[in-house]
């Protein structure tokens, strides 16, 4: 989605708009000092009724490289994403194809940005990588001498892969030929959790030495070492914009690091159990933290103070997640029901009732109107985000389901299960 666009600010040239959808946004692609660069105006508010004009007003008065001449093209965008946003979600997703993915049980599974490939990991010590429309297997990342448990493409680009082990290594690999580019080595013990920056120039992993490490992509080598935390790193997450990670402990404490000096800037403290789930959201501004004290927790990230506490459930909260937007947060727990708060008022919107079992994974679609539910009753649901109505069992696994994502479109879901296998589903 791009508009042509030739607009000279000072020494800010403008080229191209580039249009986002989930979440909402505009990409302004310019030109300053040879180098062509990219900033995003996010329209995170965006809902069928705003008022357009008003809008573009709006960013003209934050924005300078939007001119007058502009502002007609902006508005354009606009009721593209108005239009998008509008378009009814009736989908209902059938059963695909069941993968035997590996011998042995399946750890994690991820989608590339696009959903065209993604990746299981395994006791069996691979990961593999598969091809999403077919459900063939491009390549089996084979060198790893213990269970791959976290796995990753770097989106958006796609075009490498990390995996995690119980072996204590991290390996890095082209995602086009499954070659091993480099193998980080230096935990102490199992690695548990991996993300890259939203650059692709660092791998983050987290691992039960109570450390995170920093690496380097291009060169392999290590960057930094985190050393806060007195117990185990289950959960990390960069902010969007790169600047920022977090990371969350056994130890029942989340740390804000500066990524650039590898500084702690704040140890959030407040839980009373160990921390399974950290995630910022999109704007940089709150994280969300899930514990096994049965409470999820709000902060700010700038200033490390705890805004909410988000009770309810009865049992350990063993997930949790923002929309796309920010405005929603989801939470899954142990005592077999899932909850969704607004981020703003901190208020519980609904309680989602119906899995036979703990539930220990829980995402949005990027729409923000559906919720997915794994759980150890064997099956997943999909559930409306604003009425909380279940609208769909997935059903077929024969054992529990600890996996479970949506591609970017939001038009494909895969589950992984202990059964050893991966379902696609349309």
């Amino acid at each position: 989605m791009c508009c042509e666009d030739v607009l000279t600010h000072g020494k800010m040239k403008l080229k191209r708009f580039l249009l986002r959808y989930y979440p909402p946004g505009i990409i302004l692609e310019y030109e300053r000092g040879g180098y062509l660069r990219t900033k995003s105006i996010d329209l995170l508010g965006l809902t069928p009724e705003t008022n357009p004009d008003e809008l573009v007003a709006e960013i003209r008065h934050s924005e300078p490289l939007v001119t007058e001449s502009r502002a007609d093209q902006v508005k354009q965008l606009i009721l593209r994403l108005q239009q998008k946003q509008s378009q009814q979600d009736h989908h209902r997703f059938c059963f695909y194809k069941d993968l035997k993915a590996h011998i042995l049980p399946l750890t994690n599974v991820a989608f590339d940005k696009s959903g065209s490939r993604f990746l299981t990991g395994s006791y069996d010590r691979t990961c593999r990588v598969w091809d999403t429309a077919s459900g063939t297997e491009l390549h089996t990342l084979e060198g790893h001498r213990n269970v791959v448990y976290a796995i990753a493409f770097n989106n958006p680009y796609g075009d490498k892969i990390a995996t995690g082990s119980f072996d204590k290594t991290c390996k890095l690999w082209c995602a086009e030929t499954g070659k091993c580019f480099h193998t980080f080595r230096g935990h102490m013990a199992e690695i548990v959790c991996l993300a890259f920056n939203p650059q692709s120039t660092l791998v983050a992993t987290g691992s039960m030495d109570a450390t995170a490490k920093l690496w380097d992509v291009e060169t392999g080598e290590e960057v930094a070492t985190l050393n806060d935390h007195t117990a185990e790193v289950l959960s990390l997450c960069f902010n969007t914009v790169g600047n920022q990670l977090v990371t969350g402990s056994f130890d029942h404490t989340v740390v804000i690091w500066d990524v650039a000096s590898a500084r702690r800037v704040h140890t959030l403290i407040g839980h009373t159990g160990e921390i399974c789930s950290v995630q910022f959201n999109w704007d940089c501004s709150l994280i969300v933290t899930g514990s096994m004290d049965k409470t999820c927790k709000l902060w700010e990230a700038v200033s490390g103070k705890c805004v909410a506490t988000l009770v309810g459930h009865k049992e350990e909260v063993l997930d949790v997640c923002f929309d796309l937007s920010g405005q929603l947060i989801a939470t899954a727990s142990a005592d077999g029901r899932a909850r969704v708060f607004s981020a703003t008022t901190h208020q519980c919107l609904l309680t989602l009732e119906g899995h036979d079992g703990e539930i220990s994974k829980i995402c949005f679609n990027p729409q923000g109107s559906r919720v997915l539910t794994a759980s150890s009753d064997k099956t997943a649901r999909l559930w409306d985000a604003q009425s909380g109505v279940c609208l769909q069992v997935l059903e077929g696994h024969t054992d529990e389901i600890f996996s479970c994502v949506f591609n970017y479109e939001g038009d494909t879901i895969i589950t992984g299960s202990k059964d050893n296998t991966c379902r696609i589903w349309y």
